[in-house]
């Protein structure tokens, strides 16, 4: 049997502010990467996810991102190694401590947003990123923009990876994501969503903006919690899987 796993950035609400609709979301996913307060989320609510997620029995993974609230980790911020190994060691930390006091683990970390970008192409950043995640517990699951550089630097350093697949989101013809300030860099229309990401799967392609098949490796596939159709993408991208016979369940876990 074919398994994926499928993903969700959740716990990204903090002090009066909602974002998201976690409580929902988590409802179909089978891994959660928790905000860890640096680009969004505070220590009330990533306590909250982790309890929520566990009982759901959902995988729980780290969100680190770069200490930019106000822009939602979505800016770049020029960053030496030693600070890029601090900043996701302080944040996996904190993840680890709030799922130990609720009788869990964490399993995997995603990089948020510009971090996850940069470490895409970057490899220093790349290599800081997965020597952190090892450092602190080389048996969690680095994940990364399938192909690209975070991935590399994981293997290399000998961690477990995943690769990632992003529902949502366009490519460009050498891989990357769409940049989102792009006027075609989101997917809306689940239907096509669902299209492209049964075909990533099954055939290991996707096109590209430019209308060309590139070749991609989907472990994990992301659907992005903070969006007006979140839910939905969610629930429809779960329908199609399992209507392909496709089983959903973390990276890690084996078949039943």
């Amino acid at each position: 049997m074919q398994t994926i796993d499928l993903n969700s950035d959740v716990g990204e609400s903090f002090g009066a502010y909602t974002i998201g609709n976690d409580e929902e979301v988590l409802q179909h996913v089978s891994s959660a990467n928790i905000a860890c307060g640096f680009h969004a989320g505070d220590y009330n609510v990533m306590m909250d996810t982790v309890k929520l997620a566990h009982s759901l029995g959902v995988s729980i993974g780290a969100h680190p991102g770069f200490p930019d609230l106000g822009g939602f980790g979505r800016r770049e911020m020029k960053m030496s190694e030693e600070e890029i190994f601090n900043l996701v060691v302080y944040q996996v930390g904190a993840i680890q401590a709030a799922a130990t006091v609720c009788g869990t683990n964490v399993k995997h970390v995603k990089p948020h947003g510009a971090l996850y970008n940069m470490a895409s192409t970057d490899r220093k950043m790349a290599d800081a990123i997965a020597k952190a995640v090892y450092t602190v517990n080389s048996d969690l699951i680095l994940f990364g923009l399938a192909g690209s550089e975070l991935v590399r630097a994981g293997e290399a350093v000998g961690l477990t990876v995943a690769q990632e697949v992003f529902a949502d989101r366009t490519y460009q013809p050498d891989g990357t994501l769409t940049p989102r300030s792009y006027p075609n860099a989101m997917i809306h229309d689940v239907n096509v969503a669902a299209k492209r990401v049964l075909r990533m799967v099954k055939e290991k392609k996707v096109k590209a903006v430019n209308g060309q098949d590139i070749a991609i490796q989907a472990d994990t596939i992301c659907v992005h919690g903070d969006g007006p159709e979140a839910l939905q993408f969610v629930q429809t991208l779960r329908e199609k899987l399992l209507t392909e016979n496709i089983h959903i369940q973390p990276i890690g876990v084996a078949c039943p």
